[in-house]
């Protein structure tokens, strides 16, 4: 790859570029990585968009909010980058795919750009290089940049730490409504918008948001928000209703942070968040990729399986061979 033309081209706004490019960041070969990183390191970071995460429990409308919010954003004439995470099977690795297909209307917007990306084994609702597809994105001159994380519960909390905007979507009439979402991820979210507020569902919606927002305010406190903020409020993707309101609470939001430099703070601290999980993740990798430590690892498996040695203990064994106990 050219690393020098694929960034022009990229900066330039060709989508095919951006594709390879994102394929790219999210090979797992030594050589791609290698490259991936010599490419962002060439566009650099001096591009922002609005990052904004989205989650939800399946079935609550996510892919229909999108598109409807996709559609009210390049109506105004702002370029929108989607990357929607699909969940892995934990047998074949294998993802279905299926948010593009969801999002017909805006897929053929020539101002968005939709990516589906698979999980693999990521945990937190979000793809190990979903991060590093957004700083693609960016130096893309995409405005607005959605991450649709899995939705498979509470432990969606990982997209916070990529996003400017934290926003989780319900459904009214689920049952008992505070108890479907725990406090991990209501402590992170900055909104919470009620789908399905339409129809028979309406008055239950105006409900639960009434409901979300005591919850909000107890389990949140953020002395560099304003007053109102989180909040919760209705909305209806399917009959675009609520969502240019929900839009301007947003910007109310983001145009606060900016000015009181929160903005700047949550992106450094972002920043140091990743730095830490990529040692990590290095670290990890490279024990994998040491025979010796591959024998070892393989032995104290084999102890735990039979109930020799309990987990944990292993696990600090292992370690103290590998450093020292400097106990």
């Amino acid at each position: 790859m050219d690393i020098v033309k694929t960034a022009e081209n990229i900066r330039a706004g060709d989508r095919r570029a951006l594709a390879r490019a994102i394929t790219l960041v999210e090979s797992t070969r030594a050589q791609d990585r290698a490259t991936a990183a010599d490419l962002l390191a060439a566009l650099g970071n001096d591009r922002q968009a609005l990052r904004i995460g989205l989650s939800g429990t399946p079935g609550v409308g996510k892919s229909t909010f999108i598109e409807s919010f996709g559609k009210m954003l390049t109506g105004q004439g702002k370029r929108v980058a989607v990357l929607a995470v699909d969940p892995s099977s934990t047998r074949s690795g294998g993802s279905i795919l299926g948010d593009k297909t969801r999002m017909d209307l805006l897929s053929r917007d020539p101002n968005a750009f939709i990516r589906p990306s698979p999980s693999q084994t990521q945990l937190g609702g979000v793809a190990r290089r979903t991060r590093e597809a957004i700083a693609l994105c960016e130096a893309a001159n995409f405005d607005v940049i959605l991450i649709e994380t899995v939705g498979v519960g509470q432990s969606e909390t990982a997209v916070a730490e990529m996003s400017d905007l934290f926003l989780l979507l319900l459904a009214p009439a689920g049952g008992d409504e505070l108890q479907g979402v725990k406090r991990g991820i209501m402590e992170t979210c900055d909104m919470i918008l009620v789908n399905k507020a339409d129809g028979d569902l309406k008055q239950q919606a105006t409900r639960t948001c009434a409901d979300y927002a005591g919850a909000l305010h107890l389990l949140r406190k953020r002395p560099q928000d304003p007053t109102d903020f989180p909040k919760a409020v209705a909305v209806s993707a399917l009959h675009e209703e609520g969502i240019a309101a929900a839009w301007d609470d947003m910007m109310t939001l983001m145009n606060w942070r900016r000015d009181t430099g929160v903005w700047d703070r949550r992106r450094s601290d972002q920043a140091r968040y990743w730095f830490h999980e990529e040692v990590r993740a290095g670290l990890l990798a490279r024990l994998s990729a040491d025979s010796s430590v591959a024998t070892s690892l393989a032995a104290l498996e084999q102890d735990v399986t039979e109930g020799k040695v309990p987990p944990a203990a292993a696990a600090a064994r292992l370690v103290s061979k590998l450093w020292g106990d400097h106990s």
